[in-house]
């Protein structure tokens, strides 16, 4: 039942309005597609790669059209974005699959506690 085509549109459409909100869909994302789907880790990455690269493609356009987007101020961080997620890749084939996955759980622990913790400052 979890694997039907009309429960895989309503998860698309759940996780894509999520990506849109900027909330983390496709860490949900990865999440159902390993826990209900029993889909491999390495396989569920790609497809969760798939789903990002279309999202924000989509969401920035929108963005654009809006206004809300000035590629001179962004250009830096995509390209360094870009080296990085490049460089961390190829890092990241040639390290321990057990390291890696305690590194993700610790950065998902931290970003949890700042979440919870966090306070906005006053803006003067």
């Amino acid at each position: 039942m979890l694997n039907s085509f009309p429960v895989a549109v309503i998860a698309g459409i759940v996780l894509g309005y999520l990506a849109g909100l900027g909330v983390g869909g496709g860490s949900l994302l990865i999440l159902w597609l390993t826990l209900a789907l029993q889909i491999p880790g390495e396989t569920a990455r790609l497809i969760n790669l798939m789903f990002f690269i279309t999202a924000a493609g989509t969401v920035s356009f929108f963005r654009w059209k809006q206004g809300a987007v000035q590629f001179r101020k962004i250009l830096p961080a995509v390209l360094a974005g870009s080296i990085a997620a490049g460089i961390f890749s190829w890092l990241g084939q040639r390290l321990d699959a057990g390291l890696l996955k305690k590194l993700f759980g610790v950065l998902l622990l931290f970003t949890g506690v700042r979440e919870l913790l966090y306070r906005p400052r006053n803006c003067k």
